[in-house]
């Protein structure tokens, strides 16, 4: 157990998964068992069997997702039918496109992602609090890498379940930026509601839990400047990301089928549009392709792309 881990309650299982899917909070108390994220689809599963194996006979009642990004939400519909009485709860600017199932407003078609429709029961309200694990958790919004985002907060052991707010290095792709909302300055907001709340440890929806809030709010800090003086490098971080977290799924595949995929996936027509127009789309392509090898993130033999 890390020393973070340790800070914990012991009502809280902590279920770190690799990238694809977001790590999964489970909560067991008197209030039933309570899920936080389910990750991705592909690894659906591998969720139920997680979340199963640690409840054991005891049922889960209540899945709560901090955003509606494919990673975050893939397990809910495979939770679903596991535990067919499940509450699910989400933020409430997003249940009028769950009710609809608009795949463009939940994000799964403009990023070329996949997510099984579910059904959403109540609502994670910023302003409100929770049980979760017998204790009060607070709700707290935190636009910027999603609109809706939300974060969760334990006051007496200060716990953060941070999403993709904060990173241990770094925060998620600020997704209203590519379709041209100002989003950057609500990433702002959101950091420092982080750092007013003083959370000892932080519980992030990727990667290990972390205690140094403050060395993690000056990266994220470092980041987000470097952004708003140059959108541009965000523009190309983000379709870099796009295209990474597209290859963890398919593990390796054509050049040519990689550039047909991003060509047809809705943000990089705006990426291109807006940052990149002066660049053939499948020349711009194939530059974020060289780049992903050259960071080590990718690698290519010939005319096949493998994840590395």
């Amino acid at each position: 157990m890390t020393v973070a881990a340790s800070l914990l309650w012991p009502e809280i299982t902590v279920l770190e998964r690799g990238w694809l899917s977001a790590n999964n909070y489970l909560f067991q108390g008197p209030e039933g068992a309570a899920l936080v994220d389910s990750g991705y689809c592909i690894h659906a599963e591998q969720t139920v069997a997680l979340v199963q194996d640690a409840l054991g006979p005891q049922p889960l009642t209540r899945i709560l997702n901090t955003h509606l990004h494919s990673d975050h939400c893939g397990g809910n519909a495979a939770l679903q039918a596991a535990w067919p009485q499940v509450q699910t709860w989400i933020p409430p600017g997003e249940a009028a496109a769950v009710r609809a199932w608009d795949e463009a407003r939940l994000s799964y078609r403009p990023t070329g992602q996949n997510c099984p429709r579910f059904r959403a029961d109540q609502l994670l309200q910023p302003g409100s609090e929770l049980l979760l694990g017998g204790r009060p958790w607070q709700v707290h919004a935190a636009p910027g890498h999603d609109p809706h985002s939300v974060i969760l907060f334990e006051p007496e052991k200060r716990l953060l379940i941070s999403a993709d707010a904060l990173w241990e290095h770094g925060f998620g792709v600020v997704f209203p930026e590519i379709e041209g909302e100002h989003a950057f300055a609500d990433v702002g907001a959101t950091l420092d509601l982080i750092e007013a709340l003083q959370p000892a440890v932080v519980l992030p929806g990727h990667g290990p839990l972390f205690t140094d809030v403050n060395a993690a709010l000056q990266e994220a800090r470092r980041k987000l400047a470097g952004f708003v003086t140059d959108p541009l490098k965000h523009a190309r971080y983000a379709a870099k990301v796009l295209l990474k977290y597209k290859l963890l799924e398919w593990q390796q595949i054509a050049v040519q089928d990689a550039t047909a995929w991003a060509l047809a996936t809705p943000y990089y027509h705006l990426l291109h549009g807006c940052y990149f127009a002066e660049h053939a789309p499948e020349v711009w392509v194939r530059s974020l392709l060289d780049d992903l090898e050259r960071s080590g993130a990718a690698q290519l033999q010939g005319e096949l792309l493998y994840n590395r």
